[in-house]
């Protein structure tokens, strides 16, 4: 990957398909497509989303986990699912989140953020009263780290339930599965809401570009983490108030980080979330030739290609010159030959061998020419008497 360079147009495809990419209009990561052997999962931009941690896709209630349980406090008690790294998050730190949430006694699911595709905003010491336990779960846990918790009715909704999810009755103890994705050490504790828009797409691009650092150096997981807490600011409320200059500042944080989360998802052969990456980008802009070169590499990986020569051949209208492109169209079209080959082999003797066309007779038949003998010896005679009688 090119190194960091500053001040480049935002989002223009250079020669051979290259595509500068920028992060509020500060830097850009710089970005070729595959040439001269080299590997499309090795291309980064700058655009993500916030289902790229799938949650887990059982649903017959909370996960089974035999780890040790930890007491985080007289209510709140954890089981590690997955390792995290790093530091915990401090007091008034934003934590970005996805989260699952059952009673314990019914074992009913009343939330699922992995479902929603939204990432969850709290900050830590100004959390809602109902999240209190989960707050405190949150404190003792590291960027990445995921894990279950069990929180005490009185940390939970409390005597009444919940009004918002009537299936919460009174005094439920709640069972979390908690993935933290990331936090910011904001200290003074602003939320999102309370940022400016330049502040919302600052702090966006700051998370891009450790993503960026992040994927340098091959860590991809945290590289997605990043990416993701990155699109996090740039969610669908903020983005339909921006027009203008900022909303081309804000498309320019965006968009980049899906398209590098699809990148190292394909690294991670990952290939259906990396396609569903590239469709965000494509439904917000018709002519990304990224988004469509990304989908098509992640569709040919899938073996799905005639889906991936539609998307490689939007791709050259946009960039006729890329050279990228073509040679991903050449690499379908030698497979194309290649599958040929392979069914007419196997096809060929399906029928048994083709049937010999017959032969044409080189000779007469010797009873052909001994019957035209006496055909005409008969008929002599017979012309002969007639001729007499006469």
């Amino acid at each position: 990957m090119e190194e960091v360079q500053q001040q480049q147009p935002i989002g223009s495809t250079g020669q051979d398909g290259e595509t500068e990419i920028t992060s509020n209009g500060s830097s850009i990561t710089h970005v070729e497509p595959p040439q001269n052997g080299q590997d499309a999962d090795e291309e980064i931009v700058t655009e993500g989303s916030s289902f790229v941690h799938n949650g887990p896709q059982d649903d017959n209630g909370p996960p089974k986990v035999d780890t040790k349980v930890e007491v985080i406090h007289e209510k709140v008690t954890k089981q590690v699912i997955k390792e995290g790294h790093g530091e915990k998050p401090s007091k008034y730190s934003t934590c970005f989140l996805h989260y699952k949430a059952w009673t314990e006694s019914t074992q009913h699911k009343f939330e699922d953020t992995w479902q929603e595709l939204q990432l969850t905003e709290i900050v830590l010491g100004k959390e809602k009263k109902e999240m209190a336990g989960l707050a405190i779960g949150l404190s003792s846990m590291k960027a990445g780290e995921r894990a279950l918790l069990r929180v005490g009715w009185e940390l939970g909704y409390g005597e009444e339930g919940s009004f918002s999810f009537p299936n919460v009755p009174p005094k439920a103890d709640i069972i979390y599965e908690v993935e933290l994705v990331g936090f910011d050490e904001t200290k003074e504790g602003k939320a999102r809401s309370e940022m400016t828009v330049e502040e919302r797409i600052s702090a966006a691009d700051r998370r891009g570009m450790d993503g960026n650092n992040l994927f340098k150096e091959d860590k991809l997981e945290e590289a997605m983490q990043q990416y993701e807490m990155a699109i996090a600011y740039m969610g669908d409320d903020f983005m339909f108030q921006l027009f203008g200059k900022y909303q081309d500042m804000a498309l320019a944080v965006k968009n980049p980080c899906h398209l590098n989360i699809a990148a190292c998802l394909i690294k991670l052969k990952r290939y259906e979330e990396a396609i569903a990456q590239c469709s965000i980008i494509l439904a917000e802009d018709q002519n990304n030739v990224k988004a469509l070169f990304r989908r098509g590499k992640a569709r040919s990986e899938l073996g799905q290609t005639d889906a991936a020569r539609e998307d490689f051949m939007k791709a050259r209208k946009l960039a006729p010159e890329d050279k990228a492109i073509s040679k991903e169209l050449r690499v379908l079209a030698e497979h194309d030959k290649v599958v040929y080959q392979k069914q007419k082999e196997l096809y060929k003797g399906l029928f048994g061998p083709r049937p010999e066309p017959k032969k044409p007779k080189t000779g007469t038949s010797w009873f052909v020419v001994v019957w035209q003998w006496l055909i005409s010896l008969f008929y002599g005679l017979f012309r002969r008497e007639r001729i007499k009688t006469e």
